[in-house]
């Protein structure tokens, strides 16, 4: 790590270029519908950077009918991490589009680096899947409401199912399962993050196929190991509700390789 200066638990904010004003943060507090992206920087430099913007660009178009150039984005980036005064950070990108304008306005936060995912994490069954699952996008109640009573029960994330117990995605994650041959992701409407994106492409160059087939929960017994990912990293999973997981070094290994492998970009 290069980090120049340890940030504040309060992130550093830049709306359009400039630090954050009092007005211009009215616009994420009065008027939430937008969409994001959340990705890790390591000495100005970003892994899967291209899926980002390409997320970036598809949410805009989806949402507000306006293109969202990676340019313009990349920029931003660089200059909240410069106002920052870091290397090494957590950052999001958010898109808003405020009454009248004709404009995407891009909020940049940038908060220290998140620590690596570590231990194999437990997850608890709820009854949610997310509206418009495949856009990101700010002010999930579902999501927080359910991640939160998992927390109570004492379990680290809440896995979201659709009816008739279909898995589709963690709360702040996608799952991943290994039934003794492939690496199985879910079947269902659900976020596609970077880093699954990136294992799904890396993967199968080391040899590891890379499926997605239907997943519920009456079908966890048949999975030899299960994995989350997430902007942080990748975890493995040591148990869903009540069934246990063991956890798989040499798959956990695969993983971590295919994700080392991907190539990483300057911002």
């Amino acid at each position: 790590m290069t980090t120049d200066t340890r940030l504040s638990p309060v992130p550093y904010v830049e709306v359009n270029g400039r630090p954050a004003t009092e007005e211009s943060l009215r616009i994420p507090a009065l008027d939430g519908f937008g969409h994001f992206t959340a990705l890790q920087v390591e000495d100005r430099e970003v892994r899967g950077l291209g899926l980002h913007l390409a997320r970036l660009d598809a949410a805009n178009r989806e949402l507000f009918e306006l293109p969202l150039g990676g340019g313009r984005v990349r920029e931003l980036i660089g200059r909240a991490l410069t106002g920052a005064g870091v290397r090494d950070a957590s950052v999001r990108v958010h898109g808003f589009l405020p009454p009248g304008t004709a404009e995407t306005t891009l909020m940049v936060t940038v908060r220290e680096p998140a620590p690596p995912a570590s231990g194999a994490r437990s997850l608890m069954s709820v009854p949610y899947a997310r509206p418009v699952a495949h856009i990101k996008r700010p002010g999930e109640f579902g999501q927080t409401y359910y991640g939160r009573l998992a927390g109570r029960a004492g379990f680290d994330e809440a896995l979201l199912t659709a009816p008739g117990g279909a898995v589709t995605e963690g709360a702040f994650s996608n799952v991943g399962f290994w039934d003794g041959t492939s690496v199985v992701w879910p079947d269902a409407p659900a976020l596609v993050g970077v880093t699954m994106a990136l294992l799904e492409e890396g993967l199968p160059r080391l040899g590891v196929p890379s499926v997605r087939r239907p997943v519920t929960l009456d079908t966890l017994a048949g999975l030899r190991a299960a994995f989350v990912s997430s902007s942080r990293g990748i975890a493995p999973v040591g148990r869903i509700d009540g069934a246990e997981f063991p956890v798989d070094a040499e798959l956990m290994g695969r993983l971590e390789a295919a994700y080392a492998g991907a190539p990483t970009e300057a911002v």
